[in-house]
């Protein structure tokens, strides 16, 4: 019976990273080594600071780091010594071209495909556990099949993922499924480490991109001459959308409709707690839409870069053909209370457990008053007559804050318990 003794993932993103630590961990029989192009990535994972922020991933690759898990940048020799190879690479919705916006870019897996069937000898089997469209191990298989060669024989399998990020490394030891689509079950051997295995025909996408998979639904609906169909997913990606927007401009109307050089704090830049992850985090888009207003921002978040806020911000869909401008209205602290100090308002989008344990009444003095809070994560319900009592205008989503203190003018006369007066709107 065919063995797996080394495996090869291609990929130490936020999928291969942590799968391949806990597989090494709980296979300590099976040599695992995770290879990547970017050099400064593999470099982290070597040092003692991970690209990755897990609870409990630290402890999993310290404990099997230098013996049966490895992180390199060869990637031709991991690859011809493997008996199993991921496919764990990136695979972004498209930017240009046809489905633009919509469909998924496989570029990164066809290379992978490639290089596999070039650098391969004998028997292994190729897993693709990138999130992609349906049929994309058919394709792989298609790229083998094509430059196939006599000394060579390759099984392709579809393993998708179902992390959430936060507990993935619970998710993995302990996980509610495990799916495997093939032809054969060359890793039920592998699989066995793992209760509820489901071997089943190569399956669809899965993982935990959600509007990369809603977006490549819509433009395979399209594809399919399903417009309706097509239309109904495309609302749920509007929705999400309009609610960001809705928020950004709930700050923008309670600071008196102008943001404009106002320090604005916004606590929590990952997409949720206990992650590190930024792909697609509200935080992002915003940090756009004050920055077009020409906020000055001052950003915290316990656990994401500095580079990596930096990064985000200056992408093309988000500062536009100005990149430089976010030198000039972001500022990234590594404090939560200098961030606050002479705010306007302080922002939470990130629900990190920290942010409800803060000093408010420290915060609330340092900043400009009338002080708000705008909290778009609903994490600090439980303090809001606290917070009141304090004296902050408070916001938040989905919850009408019923009794407020409402901003008044100096020279006026403070009325306590009355809603502020709703400008009309055309």
């Amino acid at each position: 019976m065919f063995q797996i003794k080394k495996i090869c993932c291609i990929g130490a993103g936020y999928v291969g990273g942590p799968t391949c630590s806990v597989i090494a961990s709980m296979c300590p029989e099976i040599t695992v080594t995770v290879v990547d192009v970017n050099e400064s990535r593999i470099k982290a994972w070597n040092s003692d600071t991970l690209p990755i922020y897990e609870p409990g991933l630290n402890e999993v690759v310290l404990s099997c780091r230098g013996k049966n898990l490895f992180f390199s940048t060869d990637i031709d020799s991991a690859i011809k010594e493997a008996d199993l190879v991921f496919i764990s690479v990136n695979t972004p919705t498209k930017t240009y071209g046809m489905g633009k916006g919509r469909a998924a870019d496989l570029k990164f897996i066809e290379a992978c495909a490639r290089r596999i069937v070039e650098m391969s000898d004998g028997y292994k089997i190729v897993t693709e556990k990138s999130t992609v469209p349906v049929r994309a191990a058919e394709s792989i298989r298609r790229i083998f099949d094509a430059n196939t060669k006599p000394s060579l024989n390759l099984q392709v399998l579809s393993n998708p993922e179902f992390l959430a990020e936060g507990t993935a490394v619970k998710d993995l030891k302990d996980p509610d499924r495990v799916l495997i689509g093939g032809d054969e079950t060359s890793l039920r051997d592998m699989a066995s480490h793992w209760p509820s295995v489901v071997f089943v025909s190569v399956s669809g996408f899965g993982g935990s991109c959600f509007q990369k998979d809603v977006l490549n639904l819509v433009y395979l609906c399209e594809a399919l001459n399903l417009p309706e169909v097509a239309s109904y997913w495309q609302q749920v990606i509007d929705m999400n959308e309009y609610q960001r927007k809705r928020f950004a401009c709930r700050i923008i109307d309670c600071l008196f409709n102008t943001v404009t050089g106002k320090k604005i704090a916004l606590l929590g830049f990952s997409f949720k707690k206990d992650t590190g992850d930024t792909r697609e985090s509200s935080s992002i888009y915003i940090s756009k839409y004050l920055m077009d207003e020409g906020a000055k921002l001052h950003i915290y978040d316990p656990k994401v870069l500095k580079e990596q806020i930096i990064q985000d911000l200056s992408q093309p869909s988000i500062s536009g053909d100005n990149p430089e401008r976010v030198s000039d209205l972001v500022t990234v602290t590594s404090d939560p209370y200098e961030a606050c100090e002479s705010a306007h308002a302080l922002v939470i989008c990130t629900e990190w457990d920290m942010f409800k344990d803060l000093d408010y009444e420290k915060i609330y003095h340092k900043m400009l008053k009338p002080a708000f809070i705008f909290d778009g994560r609903r994490v600090l319900d439980h303090l809001h007559p606290q917070l009141q009592n304090f004296g902050f205008q408070i916001e938040t989503i989905g919850k009408k804050v019923t009794t407020r203190i409402p901003f008044t003018p100096s020279g006026g006369v403070p009325r306590i318990n009355e809603p502020p007066i709703k400008k009309s709107k055309a």
